[in-house]
């Protein structure tokens, strides 16, 4: 197991490495001179060579990479040209908000959609199968940001059930936290549902038409004891990667949701960055993304054998 875990760790370094240029790389191509969006109209060269020169924007692209590696590993990445904020604490405390939401999100959608999915599967091409794909097909061809401003309309306007704009930490009220993210979270679950769902069918089809399936029928078990005690393990674990995907997707991608329901999130963080040409912030959101991504795949296939008999951990 101490072997499989290193081998798996030493695979994601490169990746960390690669990301971490990517993210510097990218954030130097948007338009605009920070500098001079912070000194205004107004300002001449000699001001904005010389604050360019505080920011260590004079220097050169490599340098400035090296700098900036240097100091992410030892924890400082910067502080905020706009507001003259750490950034790590900054896109820490953001990066847990928007990390509650996906994660309770992910939870859900895989509650509902894995056993759907296997109950289409074991059902195929009965009114049943045709009734959970035809929902997962249609739940996923709705956009988030519109099926969240229906169920905004809906429960908040129209009901008035819940609320409509505001956040309120889990951590410092846990029932009203729970109300103000009832309707983002459930915008999440029913799209991902539609993913999870065809997915846990799918697989759960291929392992249905194994050889051992048949054998397990032959010896005369119920349906129930081959879905779940046979074909569940072998079909979960694409199910699973799905999931991992799913999750480091929704971390780097949450931005729509979070401005649609006012949350002040990493996504929203992140866009009105961009939108002030706050270098040190946006390289800060970008790595914790990329990290989480690496972190979550890297979770997932350390966890895979115990969910796929078919893999050792070896």
């Amino acid at each position: 197991m101490l072997r499989f875990f290193l081998h798996r760790v030493a695979m994601a370094i490169p990746t960390v490495i690669i990301v971490s240029i990517t993210v510097f790389g990218l954030i130097r191509l948007i338009p605009g001179n920070p500098a001079e969006l912070l000194l205004g109209d107004m300002a001449d060269d000699r001001q904005i060579a010389q604050l360019e020169t505080e920011l260590g924007l004079d220097k050169s692209l490599p340098r400035q990479f090296l700098i900036w590696s240097e100091n992410a590993l030892s924890g400082d990445l910067g502080r905020s040209i706009i507001n003259d904020e750490p950034v790590l604490p900054l896109v820490a405390a953001r990066f847990v908000i928007s990390g509650e939401i996906v994660l309770i999100a992910v939870v859900l959608a895989a509650i509902l959609a894995v056993p759907a999915g296997i109950i289409a599967a074991w059902r195929q091409n009965s009114v049943t199968d045709l009734a959970l794909v035809g929902t997962a097909t249609l739940l996923l061809s709705i956009p988030t940001f519109w099926l969240g401003l229906l169920l905004l309309l809906l429960f908040g306007l129209e009901l008035g059930w819940l609320p409509v704009l505001g956040y309120v930490s889990l951590r410092d009220n846990l029932t009203e936290g729970l109300i103000y993210i009832i309707l983002p979270v459930a915008t999440l679950v029913m799209h991902e549902m539609g993913v999870l769902l065809r997915m846990s069918r799918a697989s759960t089809l291929e392992v249905l038409r194994l050889d051992y399936i048949t054998h397990a029928r032959a010896k005369g078990l119920s349906e129930m004891a081959v879905l779940w005690r046979h074909a569940f393990k072998n079909a979960f674990g694409p199910t699973w990667t799905m999931i991992g995907l799913i999750l480091g997707n929704l971390l780097g991608g949450i931005a729509v949701i979070e401005t649609v329901f006012s949350i002040p999130g990493l996504g929203r963080l992140m866009v009105d960055s961009i939108f002030q040409r706050d270098y040190p912030v946006i390289q800060g959101c970008l790595l914790f993304v990329a990290l989480s991504y690496v972190v979550v795949n890297l979770i997932i296939d350390l966890f895979y054998p115990l969910f796929d008999p078919r893999v050792t951990a070896q």
